[in-house]
């Protein structure tokens, strides 16, 4: 295979400072709301295009996932479906 076909794996300047800045934002949350599922689950943080999205699991449909515009906001949404996935189903 031609190294052509490789995709280059380096990360740019600016995704690093974002995931940084994700980082210190979810140290952040977790200090705020230390018995949150955040806190205690520690998901993965990942930006995809403009949304934040906390996973916890290998992929959104495997996992719980929260998207939000922001960090907090993922990390708040993530809270949420993570609660949710404990209650028994209605029926």
């Amino acid at each position: 295979m031609e190294k052509s076909m490789y995709l280059s794996t380096k990360k740019s300047k600016q995704v690093e400072e974002q995931e940084a800045a994700a980082l210190i934002e979810l140290q952040r949350y977790c200090d705020e709301h230390p018995r949150s599922p955040t806190a205690i689950r520690r998901p993965k943080l990942v930006l995809r295009g403009r949304s934040w999205v906390a996973l916890r699991g290998y992929t959104m449909q495997d996992g719980i996932a929260g998207i939000g515009g922001s960090v907090a906001a993922a990390l708040r949404a993530f809270d949420v479906q993570y609660l949710n996935s404990l209650k028994p189903p209605r029926g």
